[in-house]
């Protein structure tokens, strides 16, 4: 009940100093499965998508929270736990194993069968990537040699069986096999700047792991102004948050290029 309350509480709270904008272009609120990734500015962003999201889709929906910072105190556990029902990501774990050197063309790795190398937290969702031109909606066309490699690849099943128990992304993987929707920050941590910062691969790789799951993009507008990073007492602004047209990982299509595609696509609707 006190959970409840206070989920009434933030949403009216919300509405009042954001106005709280769900803008959808693309694709309609819908109760399929899917993955959230947006821009990250605020800690605010977390209530912001949860706050634009309808009531009935907020109950299968779970952001994603870093747990040494949400778990911090009593108070902050209680609220991403009863409240937001948030997937904790220990930002800590497979530390403890060295990993192996980087080999050239690591960026296919995710595509090893072998189970992967456990990485620290920030890493989990890592792997920058320097934007090249090209359309947000243009598909890849694959070379033929692509098209051999893509039937070689290990299915979905294998690669979440792969996933090391205390890999950063074991969390996520549970909370959609159980059927879930997630909302992700691939950046893996807030930016200062007027673009996102290049994304981080947990995308890909979750992409990979459930192609059944729909990637929804998403651009939270001015949350940043409202709580800036550093300050705890928020301030009145309208704020939005715009979804746009999903996208998927194309056959062929590596982790370098999609995830500058989905990050282009949470760009482009900056300007919506």
């Amino acid at each position: 009940m006190l959970s409840k309350l206070m989920s009434l509480f933030l949403l009216g709270l919300v509405r009042f100093l954001t106005g709280s904008q769900a803008r959808w272009y693309g694709c309609p609120p819908k109760a399929e499965q899917r993955i959230y990734f947006a821009n990250h500015q605020s800690h605010a962003d977390l209530v912001m998508i949860w706050a634009a999201l309808p009531q009935e889709l907020r109950s299968i929906t779970r952001p994603i929270a870093a747990k040494d910072y949400w778990t911090k105190t009593p108070f902050r556990h209680w609220i991403t736990s009863a409240v937001f029902n948030a997937v904790y990501v220990d930002r800590q774990s497979g530390t403890s194993a060295a990993a192996p050197a980087a080999a050239p063309g690591a960026e296919t790795a995710a595509l090893d069968p072998a189970p992967p190398a456990p990485v620290d937290g920030q890493t989990a969702l890592n792997a920058a990537y320097i934007p090249q031109s090209g359309s947000p909606l243009e598909a890849p066309v694959p070379a033929p040699h692509e098209a051999a490699a893509e039937s070689a690849l290990p299915t979905p099943e294998a690669l979440r069986a792969a996933l090391a128990p205390d890999d950063p992304l074991a969390p996520l993987v549970q909370a959609l096999s159980s059927g879930d929707s997630i909302v992700i920050f691939p950046e893996g941590t807030r930016g200062h700047g007027d673009e996102p910062q290049p994304f981080k691969s947990g995308l890909y790789k979750l992409a990979l792991m459930f192609p059944q799951a729909v990637l929804v993009p998403a651009w939270i507008h001015n949350v940043q102004r409202v709580m800036p990073k550093g300050e705890v007492v928020p301030v009145p602004i309208l704020c939005s948050v715009t979804f746009g047209a999903p996208i998927q990982v194309e056959p062929g299509e590596e982790r370098r290029p999609f995830l500058d595609r989905a990050r282009r696509a949470v760009i482009a609707l900056r300007e919506v």
